[in-house]
């Protein structure tokens, strides 16, 4: 029987990094992994980061999870015929709500007898967490903060990311008022660079079978201006140079300019993710806020050649965030690099339309 780890939480959490380190760890203990990424287009730079771990990675791009249910059955069933996949770990788009309704319960439901499934684990940025717990947005639009607040409420286990950035008076403060105000949840702290608390979490999710255990009210007009408001940006583009390049380098100073152009306006960002590559040799670069949460990940990448990959959700319009891109891109390449886009995409995403959206637990 399959087992289905969901890792949920808001743009920026942390979600692809603790799936990275979770699946080193599932795979040391001898478990055979799959992993499904999710996103309201293709080009993800979390599948380029998670194929590193050695796992199989099935994409579900176009729509999250809920709203396309049966595509997230198939690359399920295509993990479990393909790579015999005994555990898969599933992470929704950031910015989705409501699972437990429209992806736990019609599992449950219709696939009871060959799927097992952990309870439903949402992740909360530290940063974040403390604004939203103060009843504010937390420099987020009230509406995406809704869908924010929304994920927390209807978690079976809450993680408090990042917990090597906290003192332990900070965790412990975040902590306690994290399980006042969802006391349905059991609360982990975790960190995915110094590996606290996470084999105590996947000791649970491996072995608890509460999933789902209860429903949230959600107001879907709020929950789709919370998506709306932010344009969507995925785009890979082929690097060139007649000289050697530090391509890690260049992605930093692209991010740094981009990172910049957002605060100026100002334009809250969902996050903003780079991979760049060249041959076996990938860096990742995050950023999920203002230009001080910048984070770059992996090996160094050099040559004459590479492809970066390039995820962008900020609040602004889709046209907004394309001009600023484009814009940065060729400043950054200046006349010494030639990029050339592969693939672009840029919208802002439709109104959630869940396939199934169960009124019961099941």
């Amino acid at each position: 029987m399959k087992r289905i780890i969901f890792v949920g939480g808001f743009l920026g959490a942390g979600k692809t990094t603790l799936m990275f380190e979770a699946a080193k760890r599932l795979a040391a203990r001898g478990l055979t992994l799959g992993l499904v990424t999710n996103d309201q287009a293709p080009e993800l730079v979390d599948t380029a980061l998670l194929k590193q771990t050695g796992a199989t990675v099935a994409e579900v791009s176009g729509s999250c999870f809920c709203c396309n249910f049966p595509g997230f059955v198939g690359a399920v069933n295509a993990l479990a015929d393909e790579a015999k996949a005994e555990i898969i770990l599933a992470e929704p788009v950031g910015s989705c709500t409501d699972l437990s309704a429209t992806i736990l319960q019609p599992l449950k439901d219709k696939r009871g007898g060959d799927v097992s499934l952990a309870p439903l684990s949402v992740l909360a940025d530290p940063k974040r967490l403390a604004g939203i717990l103060d009843g504010n947005s937390a420099g987020l639009h009230d509406s995406s903060a809704y869908i924010f607040r929304k994920q927390l409420e209807e978690a079976d286990i809450i993680l408090l990311t990042k917990a090597d950035t906290l003192t332990e008076t900070a965790r412990s403060a975040l902590t306690t008022r994290l399980a006042s105000a969802f006391p349905t949840a059991e609360i982990f702290t975790v960190s995915a660079k110094d590996g606290t608390g996470l084999d105590a979490w996947l000791d649970a999710v491996l072995s608890r079978t509460d999933a789902g255990t209860h429903l949230t009210d959600v107001d879907y007009d709020t929950y789709a201006e919370g998506e709306a408001v932010l344009g969507w940006l995925n785009a890979t583009y082929a690097l060139a140079s007649k000289d050697p390049v530090d391509w890690t380098a260049f992605a930093e100073q692209l991010l740094v300019a981009l990172s910049n152009a957002f605060d100026a306006m100002p334009a809250a960002v969902g996050h903003v993710k780079i991979a760049v590559s060249s041959g076996a040799s990938l860096s990742t670069l995050n950023l999920v806020g203002q230009r001080d949460t910048l984070e770059v990940h992996g090996n160094a990448v050099n040559g004459t050649t590479a492809t970066l990959t390039l995820n962008a959700r900020a609040q602004m319009s889709p046209e907004q965030l394309e001009s600023i891109v484009r814009d940065q891109m060729g400043k950054a390449c200046g006349e010494s690099v030639t990029a050339t886009a592969v693939a672009l995409r840029c919208l802002s995403p439709g109104r959630p339309a869940p396939t199934y959206r169960y009124a019961a637990v099941q």
